[in-house]
């Protein structure tokens, strides 16, 4: 049985900790690709990890590259390129600066994997996953970013913190964008199948979702030079692994939404059924009245960052 071929685009922090948790899940042979400044960086780094298999028990063929013509014919891409925002530098700025390098990577891919599934991380996560299904062209079920795994096992996690419970006996879901206009889901939320809301009274589990909301940024202001790497790759391999095994899973995901919701062609993060033909189908939850206000705030805020990185995009290119 031919393994899956999992090229990773950018062999950073978040890029490389992907590579390490698709590996020790063995889900296929792993390409780690990063720009050619870099130099031997990438080699080095999948040599690393590839010396690590006789301790750690896979079986995975690692290959550090510059060349994307060592990516060819993969069957899952997971973008991590871009750049953090510096000081001094705008939010449009950062925009159009992961734009363009999104956009560039996205149209190799497209030459090199025409057939590829292909999740994006960069951030501004919803923009950037809109611009890599715009550069690529391919149908928006094979185009998704990874945004709502991670905040809902952020979720989950401050939840179980806070009930002094097991992480796997929470289930919880998240809609919208990803960053401070998500939209937690109470009536979606369960522990142990209990109503999260039977367990946590409200004015504690809005402090719970807020500090939800503010995951990232709260690791930012601890590492102090760079962002949080571990769970936004382990939440990507889950993605991955999803593909590869069609696994069929229900998670929250940034797709391609254009009836479903009333979004009108945007992506933001919905519940979907991730599986060997990617997004195969988006699930539609009854939203409440405070839950619906909720999600097209968020919506609209997606909606402006896109016309915003279009504009800047269209700008560039004249």
């Amino acid at each position: 049985m031919r393994r899956a071929k999992i090229t990773i685009v950018g062999a950073g922090n978040v890029g490389a900790t992907t590579a390490h948790w698709c590996a020790m899940a063995e889900l296929g042979d792993i390409v780690l690709l990063d720009i050619p400044q870099t130099e031997d960086m990438p080699v080095g780094k999948a040599l690393d990890l590839m010396q690590a298999a006789p301790i750690a028990g896979f079986d995975a063929n690692i290959t550090g590259t510059t060349d994307y013509e060592d990516t060819a014919g993969s069957d899952v891409v997971v973008i991590t390129a871009g750049v953090p925002r510096r000081p001094g530098m705008s939010r449009d700025e950062l925009l159009a600066t992961n734009a363009g390098i999104v956009g560039s990577v996205a149209d190799k891919i497209k030459r090199t994997s025409p057939e590829a599934m292909v999740i994006v991380v960069s951030n501004p996560l919803d923009a950037m996953v809109q611009r890599a299904w715009q550069a690529t062209g391919f149908p928006s079920k094979r185009v998704m970013g990874q945004a709502g795994v991670l905040d809902t096992a952020r979720f989950r996690t401050f939840l179980a913190m806070e009930l002094g419970v097991s992480v796997e006996d929470v289930s919880a879901m998240l809609l919208g964008g990803h960053g401070d206009t998500m939209v937690p889901m109470p009536s979606c939320t369960s522990v142990g199948g209990i109503p999260v809301t039977q367990l946590i009274e409200p004015g504690r589990l809005a402090e719970i979702i807020q500090r939800t909301r503010d995951g990232g940024a709260e690791i930012v202001s601890m590492l102090k030079t760079g962002s949080a790497y571990y769970a936004p790759a382990a939440a990507a391999a889950q993605m991955v692994e999803a593909i590869v095994r069609d696994k069929k899973r229900l998670i929250p995901c940034a797709a391609y939404c254009d009836k479903e919701y009333g979004v009108g062609g945007y992506y933001v993060g919905v519940p979907v059924i991730l599986g060997a033909d990617g997004v195969e189908r988006i699930i539609e939850l009854k939203l409440n009245a405070e839950e619906q206000a909720a999600f097209q705030k968020s919506v609209e805020a997606v909606k402006k960052l896109v016309a915003t990185m279009d504009s800047l995009v269209t700008t560039e290119s004249l």
